[in-house]
C-alpha cells in the first residue's frame, strides 16, 4: 500500500494536536481524526514537502467564522460518520510529509478518505484567509 500524494483538499487520517494541547506540551494528539490538507509546498533546497492540515471535528464552533460545515453527502462519500462535522479554519498542524502522525484509517488499509469537493475546499480556504487576516492563525509545527 502506497502513500497518497499530499494534494490540496485531500482528507487524511492524522493524529492532530490542538492548539491547547500544544500549549500543554503534548507531543501526540489525543486521537486520530480526519484533517484536510490546505497547503503542500515542496522545498527546492531538500525536496521535502511541507504540509499544513486543518482538523475536522464534531464539536460545533463557538464562532461560525472559525469553521466550515461539511455537508452530509460529502461525509458519506468520504466514508465518515453521519454526525455534523466542521473543518476548523482557525488553527492547523504543519509537518514534513508524510510525517510520523499520519495514520491508516481504522479498518481500512489506506491513509486518506478522499477529496473535499472543489467548491467546499475553496470555501474552507477563503474562510481560513479571512480568519488569518482578522485574527491570525495558530499553526503547530510537528
Amino acid at each position: 500500500m502506497s502513500l497518497p500524494e499530499p494534494e490540496l483538499g485531500l482528507v487524511i487520517c492524522y493524529s492532530y494536536i490542538w492548539r491547547h494541547e500544544a500549549a500543554a506540551s503534548r507531543e501526540e494528539g489525543v486521537k486520530d481524526r480526519p484533517c484536510v490538507i490546505v497547503t503542500a509546498e515542496k522545498r527546492a533546497s531538500n525536496g521535502q514537502t511541507i504540509v499544513t492540515v486543518m482538523p475536522i471535528t464534531h464539536q460545533a464552533p463557538d464562532d461560525g467564522a472559525k469553521a466550515v460545515e461539511i455537508p452530509i453527502v460529502t461525509k458519506q462519500r468520504l466514508g465518515l460518520d453521519v454526525a455534523r462535522s466542521w473543518v476548523m479554519v482557525n488553527e492547523g498542524n504543519q509537518f514534513v510529509w508524510p510525517g510520523y502522525d499520519l495514520r491508516k484509517i481504522p479498518g481500512r488499509d489506506v491513509y486518506h478518505y478522499g477529496f473535499l469537493p472543489p467548491a467546499l475546499l475553496q470555501n474552507v480556504l477563503t474562510k481560513a484567509r479571512t480568519w488569518l487576516k482578522r485574527h491570525g492563525l495558530t499553526v503547530t509545527a510537528r
